[in-house]
């Protein structure tokens, strides 16, 4: 029996970076040996185990055969006499398929360290067109290693693999998980611009691929295109390391703009509410969960107005806030906040420009929710015209915040 340390852990040291999980592979030994020295069995498809002292995951040398479409349609064979190289071989990339024994020996069958020399992504074998997750793995991978490219024969065998309809058997959870990690990475914009060079974007995301080409003001947006622009949101929002949902909403919140007519272009009247029907369909396709979802709505649905805020009336501000139920979730009214900032930032010349409309929107609720609704409810006596009297006093007391920041100004 012979165990080895595989995978990301081995590749991030290499790269100097800190290692977080190890995986483990053991070479030689059976499930029953497994077991008899204190392993916990835990995998359903194929044998891992649990270390019974630091419960990392040991999983026995393997081999795996294409037996259905997608990614679930494969026979495992794992038994004593698979070798380590025979395991290495059906791993993705040679990044990956990299071991060191228990003397820190590199085993790298497969060239990954050249490979990571080079900053290049490579598949390992012809195996790699057997499981379509591998498609959105090495776009995930190119958002978190910025530096590196696709190799070219990679790149095609991708492409492959999108024109024989293996990424449209992918399930939702599945693309939704991967699509999540990427995100989470430095730079998401590369995970989109690799899925679309394959042309998997199309399959997976096709109300994101359909932006790219689709006009805007130059007066407004620089960059002009859509496409261009929902990345670089998306970009700065892990700039400013947000959490998922601002990022998920970040990507979807102008999706509208795709069903604007020819003649129309660069103007898209009307497009936010759009772009939130559209991120709420997306959203429920691939099952994201419902803060992703919500704000993705909300972000697609409100981010022109506030934007707008300096020249709205009180009145208007008020029902946004109600609207929004920014006064019982003011903690996600803030992450809308956060959001809308990424797509003020998210054109040319203006990543370091203050967002000034996020301080005005904080201050109008400081000032809604200082308003004492039940106080009003119990000196109405008509009590049908409470929510009136409340949404009044609200109004007025956005009002007065107005007059006193003006007030300020001119001192």
């Amino acid at each position: 029996m012979r165990v080895y340390v595989v995978g990301g852990a081995v590749r991030d040291r290499l790269l100097g970076l800190p290692v977080q999980d190890h995986d483990w592979v053991v070479v030689g030994a059976s499930a029953d040996e497994m077991l008899a020295r204190g392993f916990r069995a835990v995998g359903k498809d194929f044998p891992v185990f649990l270390h019974p002292r630091t419960g990392e995951e040991y999983a026995l040398a393997r081999t795996e055969r294409k037996s259905g479409r997608g990614y679930t349609g494969f026979t495992v064979h794992a038994s004593p006499d698979v070798t380590l190289e025979e395991d290495l071989r059906r791993r993705d990339l040679t990044i990956n398929a990299m071991a060191q024994d228990e003397d820190g020996t590199l085993i790298d069958p497969y060239g990954g360290r050249r490979d990571l020399e080079n900053r290049v992504f490579r598949h390992v074998s012809e195996a790699f067109a057997e499981d379509p997750v591998r498609v959105l793995r090495v776009a995930r991978f190119a958002a978190r290693f910025d530096a590196f490219s696709v190799a070219p024969e990679t790149l095609a065998l991708m492409r492959t693999m999108v024109d024989n309809g293996e990424v449209d058997h992918l399930v939702a959870e599945r693309v939704w998980q991967e699509l999540a990690r990427g995100l989470m990475e430095t730079r998401p914009s590369r995970m989109f611009a690799v899925l679309r060079e394959c042309g998997a974007l199309a399959r997976i995301l096709p109300e994101v691929d359909c932006l790219f080409g689709v006009q805007q003001p130059p007066q407004h947006h620089p960059e002009v295109d859509t496409g261009i622009h929902v990345m670089a949101v998306v970009d700065h929002a892990a700039a400013t390391a947000q959490p998922l949902a601002v990022r998920w909403a970040c990507l979807l919140h102008d999706l509208g703009k795709a069903d604007t007519p020819v003649h129309l272009l660069p103007h898209h009247y009307g497009h936010e509410a759009k772009s939130a029907d559209r991120a709420r369909a997306v959203s429920e396709r691939l099952k994201a969960p419902l803060d992703c979802r919500d704000l993705a709505v909300l972000l697609a649905r409100e981010h022109g107005i506030l934007h707008q805020v300096r020249s709205l009336r009180p009145m208007t501000i008020v029902k946004l806030l109600e609207r929004t139920d920014a006064l019982r979730r003011p903690e996600r009214f803030g992450l809308l906040l956060e959001a809308a900032a990424c797509d003020f930032h998210g054109r040319p010349g203006m990543a370091e420009r203050p967002y000034a409309q996020a301080a005005i929107w904080h201050a109008a609720l400081a000032a809604v929710r200082s308003v004492d609704a039940g106080a009003i409810a119990r000196s109405c006596t008509d009590k049908a015209s409470i929510p009136q009297r409340v949404h009044e006093a609200r109004v007025a007391a956005v009002k007065a915040r107005h007059a006193e920041e003006e007030e300020e100004e001119e001192e």
